[in-house]
């Protein structure tokens, strides 16, 4: 039987980042990954794969450059399903080879199968062709992530209804599409697809989508998204999903509404990857949504045990799920006593982007906390002009009682590297006099934040 310092349970960025870290430390380290190849959904399925998918559409649809030549312009006449793989495969091959490369640069040992636990510091692993071995760690670290929650009422065929991994496997772009589930994912791919001239309609049961933004950012994206013809249909409930004589699949919605299309992805909600794991070995549970609780430090209930990445839960982003894995190596082996970030940007990669840091609007008038905003459209920034932008915003707020940063959001391209501006003067508690008092490289979109500080400024100095 094997034994290492360190057992880590998914090469996804939070099992990844474990493992190169605590090697760093020179301790022995083994990574269990179910797919044949590292990278977790992340790699396969979820992160590089959309934003790929994203980028590959917006540059063969010449949209980008629709601000400058017409709404008419076209870089390819016919987008087709096989011109966006091409993209994903190339960019997924060096995705994983850079992986591959860093764990055996560090002597990380990778083995394929399945992990579940038979005792506290055991494990049995079984490999694609049935083959058993068993496992010991000191320390020992989940990162299985999520998969998509697929309920039982919903008939996945994985061809014409199927749920957000499925998109990587699609054969053909269909040329209508209903998307449930307005959350991150869900309308990240609307967008997306609706660049491609595809009739799309968006629903969800809440009221209003990514609850967690500033009102007036997603105000503004859900206008972008109306005047590319995108429908919402909010606070509706789907109540039945099924398939007429023409192979159109027809959603119901509990109002009445009666919604036909030639693709359906369901994207409302997913559950942790721990069915297989026998946790209950360990001594561990799971909440309902079969995520693992963690303390600051990333511990389980079972002190030498454990969790990063999105199967503990919010935020569920790739870049904390990075940060969570090697401050928990950091953690099990005596580094250091960190613990979770105060400041993380969210980045959403819609059409256009959002991003932000910090507290809304909204939760700082439910705090009663008083403060100010600043505002800047970045189409009318001179670089704005000259890229053709024509959508987007950067809004700041700021305390009124000593000017300090609360919060930065962004709507427009490029928003999710803009935003890195305002988070380092939010960790580093600036203030308004940053701001007027920065110069910026012109012509640029990081204008916008000079912009938006002099708008407060003009406010607040009367």
């Amino acid at each position: 039987m094997k034994q290492y310092d360190l057992l880590v349970i998914g090469s996804g960025p939070a099992g990844q980042k474990a493992a190169v870290q605590a090697a760093k430390f020179g301790k022995s380290v083994a990574v269990v990954e179910r797919r044949a190849v590292i990278g977790g959904v992340a790699v396969h399925t979820g992160t590089i794969p959309s934003k790929t998918l994203r980028e590959a559409v917006l540059y063969l649809t010449g949209w980008n450059q629709r601000g400058l030549c017409g709404n008419g312009y076209r870089l390819k006449p016919k987008v087709t399903i096989d011109d966006l793989m091409q993209r994903l495969h190339i960019t997924l091959k060096h995705e994983i080879e850079v992986m591959q490369d860093q764990l055996a640069r560090n002597d990380v040992e990778v083995i394929q199968g399945i992990a579940s636990f038979t005792a506290a510091h055991r494990l049995q692993v079984k490999s694609a062709d049935g083959e058993i071995s068993e496992v010991e760690a000191h320390k020992i670290l989940i990162a299985t992530g999520t998969q998509p929650q697929r309920p039982e009422e919903i008939p996945f065929d994985n061809a014409t209804i199927i749920d957000s991994d499925g998109i990587v496997n699609l054969k053909t772009l269909p040329k209508t599409m209903i998307i449930v589930g307005a959350g991150v994912i869900g309308v990240e791919y609307a967008s997306i697809f609706s660049v491609l001239d595809i009739e799309l309609t968006l629903i969800d049961g809440r009221d209003t989508l990514l609850e967690f933004l500033d009102r007036e950012i997603v105000d503004e994206f859900i206008h972008c998204m109306r005047q590319r013809g995108i429908t919402l249909r909010l606070g509706e409930k789907v109540v039945g999903i099924e398939k007429d004589a023409n192979g159109r699949v027809i959603t119901t919605l509990e109002s009445g509404k009666r919604r036909r299309a030639e693709l359906v992805m369901f994207a409302a909600g997913r559950v942790g990857t721990t069915a297989e794991l026998q946790l209950d070995n360990a001594g561990i549970a799971t909440d309902q949504k079969q995520r693992i609780p963690v303390n600051e430090q990333y511990q389980t209930v079972v002190p030498h045990i454990y969790a990063a990445g999105d199967v503990i839960g919010f935020p569920s982003l790739a870049s904390t799920a990075m940060e969570q894995g090697r401050l928990a190596a950091c953690n099990a082996f005596g580094q250091s006593s960190s613990s979770r970030p105060a400041h993380f940007p969210f980045g959403i990669y819609g059409v256009p982007e959002m991003s932000m840091v910090g507290v809304t609007e909204q939760e700082l008038t439910a705090q009663k906390i008083p403060y100010d905003t600043g505002t800047a459209h970045l189409w009318e920034t001179a670089r704005g002009q000259i890229m053709g932008l024509e959508d987007g915003m950067l809004k700041m707020i700021f305390s009124t009682q000593d000017q300090r940063l609360l919060g930065v959001h962004i709507l427009g391209e490029g928003a999710t590297e803009l935003i890195h501006i305002g988070q380092a003067v939010l960790v580093l508690e600036g203030t308004l006099q940053y701001f007027l008092k920065a110069v910026f490289n012109y012509p640029t979109l990081a204008e916008a934040y000079k912009i938006a500080a002099l708008d407060t400024w003009n406010r607040i100095s009367v």
